[in-house]
């Protein structure tokens, strides 16, 4: 074996055998990254960031900055392994200084700190508009809003009460000189019969009623609207308007409702009353009518508005009973008396011809009263005693009678 190893073709025969078997070993492709997935090192890429938040440097105690992006897109080129790092981590910051801005509209540039110098970074947009403007704080009453059209009927809404009525806004100027609206809108979906009490957001507006970015401090108020019933219940009178026609009688008038709900303001309910007029002067026969429900000054809706009214009337006839004769009353014994003129009386009787065409003299008692006459011509008023469904006239009102005492 030692004679081998000194002699010098074996020693570079066996070198050229060791040096192919190294080389057989190792992979002979002419892109081994491609197929093994394996980075090498040093090796350029690209890649795109979305979303990377912006940090933004100025005075925040007494600036207002408006126009900046929340983020931007990030692109990244250079060294593989770089680029998974700062992707990973995230240890670089996207930034804009406005330190030293000056109040007012100006162009910026992003800019971006904290990243592997390996990489080249480009950010989009680059630049942009922003405005610097003063920051204020002022104090604004708050007005309240809900939907009217969610207040049931028979409801009214009294005077909201706010807590705290006053809220503190902060911005930049230029915004809080737009300030047209500070509303608190309550969050209402039902219909309304009750006073309401909840937390509303506040909404500051401009005067076109676009919503301003500015900070209100509280941010919410309690609201409470008062809700009152503004309903009553009244009975519904009946007024007859003229003279119904000749021969005719008003018996009855019925309603198909009594009463009606009427809505108004607490005054005008306390006195109010309400009616339909029934014009009995075309009116010769039994009928229904509709009619509208008349309202008192400051009643804003009644319930029903139109009511069926019946009317039920008499037929009048006159009829003249004649010969009935007068008798005399509260005579006392010690006297005598005799009517000299009439001895009878005609009766015209006038009334509901069901009842006129059944009545005779005996319906009718026809007397003169002399009890506290005495002895004498005298001139008495004649007196009728009869039916009270109906009316009469005498043809004479009063007679002669002769009072004389009896011889004992």
């Amino acid at each position: 074996m030692d004679k081998l190893m000194d002699n010098r073709w074996f020693i570079k025969i066996l070198a050229l055998v060791l040096a192919v078997l190294l080389y057989s070993s190792v992979p002979h492709t002419t892109n081994s990254t491609k197929f093994t997935g394996v980075n090498v090192p040093g090796e350029q890429t690209t890649e795109t960031l979305n979303d990377v938040p912006v940090k933004v440097y100025y005075d925040t105690e007494n600036l207002v900055v408006s126009g900046i992006p929340n983020k931007v897109k990030l692109t990244l080129k250079g060294p593989v392994t770089h680029i998974q790092n700062a992707k990973a981590l995230r240890n670089f910051e996207v930034y804009v200084d406005l330190t030293k801005a000056k109040i007012g509209h100006q162009t910026v540039k992003l800019k971006i700190k904290d990243l592997s110098d390996k990489l080249k970074a480009t950010i989009k947009p680059s630049r942009v508009n922003v405005s610097v403007q003063e920051k204020i704080t002022q104090e604004y009453k708050v007005d309240t809003e809900f939907n009217q059209g969610l207040l049931q009927e028979g409801f009214a809404a009294g005077q909201p009460v706010v807590e705290p009525n006053k809220v503190k806004i902060t911005g930049a100027k230029n915004l809080i000189d737009r300030i047209s609206y500070v509303k608190a809108t309550l969050n209402v979906k039902d219909q309304i019969n009750k006073t309401i009490s909840q937390e509303a957001n506040i909404q500051v507006l401009d005067r076109d009623l676009n919503k301003l970015d500015v900070e209100v401090d509280p941010s919410t108020v309690r609201v409470t609207i008062p809700v009152k019933d503004i309903s009553k219940k009244v009975p519904i009178d009946i007024k007859q308007i003229g003279t119904p026609p000749s021969g005719v009688t008003i018996d009855s008038i019925t309603l198909d409702t009594k009463d009606a709900v009427i809505i108004g303001s607490e005054h005008a309910l306390k006195n109010a009353h309400v009616r339909v007029e029934v014009d009995v002067s075309k009116i010769d026969d039994n009928k229904t009518m509709d009619l509208p429900v008349i309202i008192s000054n400051g009643i804003t809706k009644v319930s029903p508005e139109m009511v069926t009214a019946t009317i039920v009337v008499k037929k009048q006839e006159e009829k003249t009973i004649s010969g009935i004769p007068l008798t005399i009353l509260g005579l006392s014994d010690q006297y005598s008396a005799e009517i000299n003129n009439p001895d009878n009386v005609d009766i015209t009787v006038n009334g509901p011809s069901s009842m006129v065409n059944k009545l005779k003299s005996k319906d009718f008692n026809v007397f003169i009263d002399v009890s506290n006459l005495k002895e004498g011509d005298h001139n008495v008023k004649i007196q009728v005693e009869g039916p009270s469904e109906v009316d009469w006239e005498l043809d004479q009102s009063r007679a002669n009678v002769t009072i004389t005492k009896n011889n004992a």
